[in-house]
């Protein structure tokens, strides 16, 4: 076994309240990392080490951890289930090899879910699932596995049965081994019995065993052989055909337990070490050569050119900068200069660690395929790719959705303005679904997010985390402007600037585009018309003009812009006074082909007890939602729907008013569309 077989870099992801850090609590306790089991609920959990985490008992950061399990390295990372931070979840998935998708029995699939589902989809990510939470009322462990096959498209494969169900669930029936497993909760969990299966469920047993194999048999010659002579099928082909399948992603492994009770997280362990992917597994990823473009494919091969991609940065507030890297190729060691193959420039390794939370070890070098932070970095961003200036490969650069809701912030004191700047510097390097924004005219700085949860957290941070002094605005929905019709204009420009005349002539088509494809610029001037150098200039300022707006100064959104003619003079012409036409043209032009504002549509998923359905629906429909599906559940009712953004502020309160606590609502950005009867400000 490679040293690469040895280890496994494996994400645990979830809708919120599902049991993602509770499942890894007890992971860190069984494999020896802690002493003593952190709970959620009493703001002790290890991996929720944020002061805000321990306060709103979610996670917020992914935090990442190394334990050992029969001999195997596992680099866990914890992500958040709330969807204003699926950024950590993005980033997370990017780097990993395998994950565990946990599902509450309670609740099902639920709309998180499907979002991390489908994220991992995109990275060709390996997943078994865990059904956790069998202990509560309304556990329905069947009904789940029939919700992953039919909402999420899955091939769920049975390998174990919950003994009992609800408060009478008791333990677990491995349909591999055909037995019973029970745990100690005198030990909490650490210590638990294998016994042959009660004869009332033998049959059961039995029954899903046989669904098992038969779904098996697709996947093996030798299974199918063995099924159709009616010959005993040892454990050792059952895992083999197994682990095959799981990593050529043709079915996903389901387990059951219910972590808070520690019943079924050793065998979880076991199942992800079996059946998910070591780095060697994985195929090779893809890489541009940053000189040609050209795609160039990785090996996972310790021996290459070093080669690492930062997938996340947490600021200490002792070592500065912690950047949690992937390595892909080579080994990156400490006191080792590397080179920012983004930035182009060149940055020293003080140190490398082995993170345990928020708690850590000094390390000499990480190797392919393995996970660790370095220190040191002062010019890192999330997404940078670091290696040698001999071999610049720049792996795959992640893409993250638009903030849809701002705030204003703004200096207390004079003497604070530096510090908040520093703070929100360290911020947007840290959260790639962070901005901020500087109005050039008024000096009020607006910050960007992805919800009202994200902004409230991170305006937290800067309060309280980094002791800035700031007075913070109401939050505001971050509209885009865009026009309504294609309009050909032609823009002159003439200054006599230091005792030098500066012109430009330019005829621009503007037009809008298919909602959500982007803005584009083109040129469509005769070659040899005009230098390459002055169309450059003309796209320069477009592109700038871009994300000053039209009407409103909101960023321009879906609309594409074509240089059609251009005169050029060689005595006058310039660079400068091109540019310059190129963003007064674009803005000319705009302003006479109806200019709309478009505002976010939000995809809404409310959960609520039945008997508050009704209300919970005239009141979203007063706010000028609109439902578009109800999806009936054993304890509660799935809404679908969509909304304004800005019709959603608040809404929390409201919900949580009407069901007395008891409902719940997850928010993503689906598209932007116009705004009506919109006024000028």
């Amino acid at each position: 076994m490679t040293e690469n077989n040895k280890l496994r870099n494996l994400g645990i992801m979830a809708h919120i309240d599902a049991g993602k850090t509770t499942t890894t609590e007890r992971i860190l306790f069984y494999t020896g990392k802690s002493h003593k089991l952190g709970e959620v609920d009493d703001g002790e959990a290890t991996m929720d080490w944020m002061e805000q985490e321990q306060d709103r008992g979610i996670t917020i950061t992914a935090a990442a951890t190394t334990c050992f399990w029969k001999n195997i390295q596992i680099n866990i990372i914890d992500t958040p289930g709330h969807v204003d931070f699926t950024a950590e979840v993005e980033r997370s998935l990017r780097v990993l090899d395998g994950a565990i998708a946990i599902f509450c029995a309670v609740g099902g699939v639920e709309p998180q879910s499907e979002t991390v589902w489908h994220q991992a989809d995109r990275y060709k990510v390996p997943r078994i699932a865990y059904i956790n939470k069998l202990d509560r009322i309304g556990a329905d462990f069947f009904g789940v596995v029939g919700e992953i096959r039919k909402v999420l498209g899955a091939n769920p494969v049975v390998l174990q049965l919950p003994i009992g169900r609800e408060s009478d669930f008791k333990g677990i029936i491995d349909l591999i081994t055909m037995e019973e497993c029970y745990w100690n909760p005198d030990t909490l969990g650490l210590e638990y019995k294998r016994v042959p299966i009660d004869p009332s469920r033998i049959s059961l047993a039995s029954e899903w065993r046989e669904k098992l194999l038969d779904h098996l048999a697709h996947y093996s010659d030798e299974i199918m052989e063995h099924f159709l002579e009616g010959r005993e099928i040892p454990a050792i082909l059952i895992n083999k055909t197994l682990r095959t399948a799981t990593l050529n992603r043709k079915i996903v492994p389901v387990l059951c337990g219910a972590s808070l009770k520690n019943i079924g997280v050793q065998p979880l362990l076991d199942a992800a070490i079996d059946y998910l992917p070591s780095p060697d597994d994985v195929p090779p990823i893809h890489g541009h050569n940053a000189k040609t473009e050209k795609l160039i494919e990785i090996p996972n091969d310790p021996k290459g050119a070093p080669l690492a991609l930062i997938f996340k940065i947490f600021n200490d507030r002792e070592a500065g900068p912690l950047c949690f890297i992937r390595v892909y190729s080579g080994s990156i060691k400490r006191g080792l200069t590397v080179f920012n193959i983004n930035k182009g420039k060149r940055e020293r390794i003080n140190r490398l660690l082995r993170m345990h939370s928020n708690r850590s070890e000094n390390i000499e070098s990480l190797s392919a395929g393995d996970i660790g932070v370095a220190v040191g970095f002062k010019l890192a961003q999330t997404g940078d790719t670091i290696g040698s200036e001999g071999y610049q490969i720049l792996l795959e650069k992640m893409s993250f959705p638009e903030p849809v809701i701002s705030v204003a912030i703004e200096p207390k004191t004079m003497s604070d303005r530096d510090k908040l700047k520093s703070t929100l510097d360290i911020l947007q390097r840290e959260d790639p679904t962070f901005s901020v924004q500087e109005n050039d005219e008024t000096g009020q700085i607006i910050i960007s997010g992805m919800g009202e949860l994200h902004l409230d957290v991170l305006v937290t941070r800067i309060l309280k985390e980094f002791g800035t002094a700031a007075n913070i605005g109401r939050p505001q929905v971050t509209y885009r402007e865009s026009i309504s019709k294609s309009i050909i204009h032609t823009e002159k420009y003439h200054r006599i600037l230091a005792n030098k005349e500066h012109t430009a002539e330019i005829t621009l088509k503007v037009a809008p585009q298919k909602r959500g494809s982007g803005n584009t610029f083109s040129c469509e001037v005769p070659e040899g018309k005009l230098p390459k150098e002055l169309i450059e200039a003309v796209s320069r300022g477009v592109n700038a003009a871009f994300s000053g707006g039209i009407m409103y100064g909101y960023p321009s959104y879906d609309i594409g812009v074509t240089l059609l003619d251009g005169v050029f003079n060689p005595l006058t012409s310039s660079a400068m006074a091109f540019e310059a036409a190129g963003a007064l043209g674009f803005d000319a032009a705009c302003r006479k082909a109806d200019p709309i504002l478009l505002e976010p549509i939000m995809i809404i998923d409310i959960m609520v007890p039945k008997e508050f359905v009704g209300e919970v629906i005239g009141n979203f429909t007063t706010r000028g939602g609109i439902i578009l599906k109800l999806e009936s559940k054993p304890m509660i009712e799935h809404i679908h729907a969509e909304a304004p953004m800005a019709a959603m502020f608040g809404y929390s309160t409201v919900l949580r008013s009407i069901t007395q606590g008891r409902g719940t609502f997850s928010m993503e950005f689906s598209h932007f569309a116009k705004k009506e009867n919109t006024g000028k400000r």
